[in-house]
């Protein structure tokens, strides 16, 4: 066998079943995303908070159905809002919410966000990383149509995640994240953190899990048990050095701004 140089770089190829996989995701408001949005929305708006940030014209990208749109609505955040999403069904339901402060909704592929440069003063990606083919290209888009990014992963990434493969490929998650990596991938591409978050999964939300999507049943005695599980593990994220309350965190939430310069270089001199 004899190699030959290439005269091109190849063309990066993506999944043809990316659109067909997310489309049946959404066939209306699901109480379930309701929820997660609930408490997406409330760690983007601490963030900015805390950066004494108050963007008017906000962008959600991969934005589902809406519930982070919704919940951002219902908490006065924002003046206007804008939203590209993969999935058609996904649209029709968050148009369907007749959001008065929703000026767009339109569907994208993913990676090339349909408007110019700095349209926005905030791009919101939220739990949307985790099922990106190439992160970094999204991360790129992020910082040409915003100064400022809200992102948020969950934290997936612990010691044998490798034996449980199928089960987290099982809900769209190809990418998986501890907060030192998130750190690393948004720094290399030249973002800089501004504020973070770390948070735990909501009691209300920990019940729904249980008690809805897995269906235990839904006794005292299994209310009681759940709800001290909750707490024992707040009062240990919460008294724990940093470096385990990372390892017990289930999200990540990030602001970021685009730095002057740079993005990805390497083997500077």
């Amino acid at each position: 066998m004899t190699l030959r140089a290439q005269d091109s770089m190849p063309e990066i190829k993506l999944r043809s079943t990316v659109n067909a996989d997310y489309d049946g995701n959404y066939t209306g408001i699901s109480p379930w995303r309701e929820l997660g949005g609930k408490h997406k929305a409330k760690n983007i708006i601490e963030v900015c908070k805390r950066a004494g940030f108050t963007p008017r014209r906000i962008l959600d990208v991969g934005a589902g159905e809406g519930s982070v749109l919704q919940h951002l609505h219902e908490m006065g955040f924002g003046e206007e809002f804008y939203a590209v999403e993969i999935a058609s069904s996904g649209l029709n339901v968050i148009k369907s919410r007749n959001l008065p402060r929703l000026k767009q909704a339109v569907q994208f592929n993913g990676y090339d966000i349909p408007c110019e440069d700095d349209a926005f003063d905030l791009v919101i990606l939220s739990h949307v990383l985790e099922h990106v083919e190439f992160e970094r290209l999204v991360l790129r888009e992020l910082k040409r149509v915003a100064p400022r990014q809200a992102i948020e992963v969950p934290l997936d990434y612990h010691f044998g995640i490798d034996a449980r493969v199928e089960d987290t490929l099982s809900y769209g998650h190809i990418n998986v994240y501890n907060p030192t990596l998130a750190r690393f991938l948004l720094k290399s591409e030249g973002l800089s953190i501004d504020q973070e978050l770390l948070t735990l999964m909501h009691e209300e939300v920990r019940e729904f899990m249980e008690f809805e999507i897995r269906k235990k049943e839904r006794t005292p005695e299994n209310i009681a048990a759940l709800r001290k599980w909750v707490s024992d593990r707040a009062m240990a994220f919460f008294t724990s050095p940093k470096e385990q309350a990372e390892q017990l965190a289930n999200a990540f939430t990030v602001l970021t701004s685009r730095k002057t310069e740079g993005g990805l270089a390497i083997f500077k001199s």
